[in-house]
């Protein structure tokens, strides 16, 4: 190692694993990570969540390869529960043929919806399976794909909603910007019975209107983060029975560890101050938590 290269082991750099949280003396799931974009081996991130009380995790698809490897990863490992998916920003970008993954300016390419079509094909194919719990994430995001993109999105999420109703698997949203179409193509298909906002991003008043469905929320590491009130206010009213808790690592890394990577192991960090918003103790919530994510994804 150069001399001046920083130490994997200093809190200072950015790069670094954040330290193992106290263990939670009743047991959750993380469910939403992506293990293929973290650096541990699967072996390795299960047996660090475990030893915390994370001991099951939902592995999220979120394009072809992704999702085949989620399957595969869930079908070699008991903690490991897939959903399979094209992201919401992955449709326009099959449909265009972005080479940077997002859909830009520019004429549709001929058989762009074809495209699409063998793209869905196969996430129907590994809904089928058994270790899949889930079709998503998907949904819409206005973020990252502009106006042009919306028509893909749409179709592609009206899609994957009849893949998880067919199938019986929990529909897994992803909703960036876009909460009333979100809302709207949801009621326009029928949601399936079971439906999870991953990373829930709206605010109390959407809460309400999500708990009036059945719809389970997920919060995140950025429940933690200063500038998230509306996230603690929707928090603060979600009826206990449909929350739940997830990373979406190795992304969201909650306070005091923003910004450096994020892995299972971490969510018990998000457990306590979620407790701390909803005013009850950890143990109650980690109760709840466990139990709910079980019965969203029917393991």
């Amino acid at each position: 190692m150069p001399s001046n290269a920083p130490d994997p082991a200093d809190p200072r750099d950015k790069n670094a694993a954040p330290p193992l949280p106290e263990p939670l003396r009743v047991p959750v799931a993380d469910s939403h990570t992506h293990l293929d974009m973290q650096s541990r081996t699967v072996e390795e991130a299960l047996a660090k969540a475990a030893s915390v009380g994370v001991t099951q995790v939902v592995q999220v698809g979120c394009d072809l390869a992704g999702s085949r490897w989620a399957a595969e990863t869930a079908a070699r490992y008991d903690a490991v529960h897939a959903t399979v998916a094209l992201h919401p920003n992955e449709a326009p970008r099959i449909v265009h043929g972005d080479p940077d993954g997002w859909s830009r300016q520019g004429a549709r390419q001929a058989g762009g919806d074809a495209a699409l079509d063998e793209a869905l094909a196969e996430i129907d194919r590994l809904a089928a399976l058994p270790q899949v719990k889930g079709v998503g994430e998907t949904g819409l995001d206005y973020f990252r794909t502009g106006p042009e993109g919306k028509e893909a999105q749409e179709r592609s999420f009206r899609a994957h909603i009849e893949i998880a109703k067919r199938h019986g698997k929990t529909l897994v949203i992803h909703d960036r910007d876009a909460h009333a179409d979100v809302l709207r193509v949801l009621k326009e298909e029928g949601a399936p019975e079971r439906t999870v906002f991953h990373c829930y991003s709206g605010d109390a008043e959407m809460a309400k209107v999500c708990a009036s469905a059945g719809y389970y929320m997920s919060f995140a590491g950025n429940v933690t983060f200063k500038n998230a009130q509306n996230l603690r206010d929707a928090l603060a009213v979600a009826p206990l029975e449909l929350v739940l808790v997830e990373t979406d690592a190795p992304f969201l890394t909650p306070v005091p560890y923003r910004g450096r990577p994020n892995a299972p192991y971490l969510v018990p960090v998000t457990v306590r101050a979620m407790a701390a918003v909803r005013g009850v103790d950890e143990d109650t919530l980690a109760g709840a938590l466990g139990a709910n994510t079980a019965r969203a994804f029917g393991y």
